[in-house]
C-alpha cells in the first residue's frame, strides 16, 4: 500500500537562476507562511516507487492540516495542531508523532525563523524552491517547498508542492492544485474517526 505524503516538490521543475538574494528570498517565504491563514488544495502524491494518490488538502494555521484521500483509499492524515496522525482504516491502525518532529513542521509552524534550518535552492526564476531540514535531528528528514512567484497566496506566492524524504531516504512528492488562500476552514476539519474503537 502506497505509504502517505511527507514530501512534496517540484525538484523536476527546477532549472537556473533566481531573481532575488537568498536572504531575501528566505524572507519572503517567512513572511508567506505567517500570512498563511488557511489553504484549500487538490494533491497528487507520488512515492518512489511511481505509484500516485490523489486528494484534497486542507490548511489552518496554526499547525492543522488534513489530507483527504480520494475515494476507496481508506487511508488520512490530519494535523491538529500538535500532533500528526496517520490513519490506516484498512487495518485500524493509527500513528502519531508530534508536527515539529516531521518535514512538515516547517509548514504547519510559521513562528519558527526559517532562516536558522533552511536554504534557497537555485532554479527556474519563476519558481522560489526552499529546503529545510533540522541538522540537529536528521531522523525528522528534509522537505523542499516549492512556491510560484507572483502567486495568488501571501507575499506574493503560491505553495505548488513539496519533495520529502525521510530518515530512511524514502522521497514522496506532492504536486497542489486549483489552491485557494484565506477561506473559511471550520476546526472540525482536522477531526478524525478512530477505527481502534470499533
Amino acid at each position: 500500500m502506497l505509504k502517505p505524503i511527507i514530501a512534496l516538490s517540484a525538484v523536476a521543475l527546477v532549472v537556473p537562476a533566481v531573481a532575488q538574494t537568498p536572504a531575501a528570498d528566505l524572507q519572503q517565504v517567512q513572511q508567506h507562511l505567517r500570512g498563511l491563514t488557511t489553504m484549500t488544495a487538490d494533491f497528487v502524491q507520488t512515492d518512489r516507487t511511481g505509484k500516485s494518490l490523489s486528494g484534497t488538502l486542507t490548511l489552518k494555521q496554526p499547525g492543522k492540516i488534513r489530507f483527504q484521500y480520494q475515494k476507496g483509499v481508506p487511508l488520512l492524515i490530519v494535523a491538529d495542531g500538535g500532533a500528526l496522525t496517520f490513519i490506516d482504516y484498512q487495518v485500524r491502525q493509527v500513528q502519531r508523532w508530534p508536527v515539529r518532529n516531521s518535514p512538515l513542521g516547517v509548514l504547519l509552524d510559521p513562528s519558527r525563523d526559517i532562516g536558522r534550518f533552511a536554504r534557497v535552492v537555485p532554479g527556474d526564476a519563476r519558481l522560489l524552491s526552499v529546503e529545510a531540514n533540522d541538522p540537529k535531528h536528521p531522523e525528522y528528514g528534509r522537505i523542499t517547498l516549492v512556491f510560484a512567484r507572483g502567486g495568488a497566496g501571501p507575499a506574493d506566492l503560491a505553495l505548488q508542492g513539496w519533495v520529502a524524504i525521510d530518515s530512511q531516504n524514502n522521497r514522496t512528492t506532492v504536486r497542489l492544485s486549483n489552491q485557494r488562500f484565506g477561506g473559511p476552514v471550520s476546526d472540525s476539519s482536522f477531526r478524525w474517526n478512530d477505527p481502534r474503537r470499533r
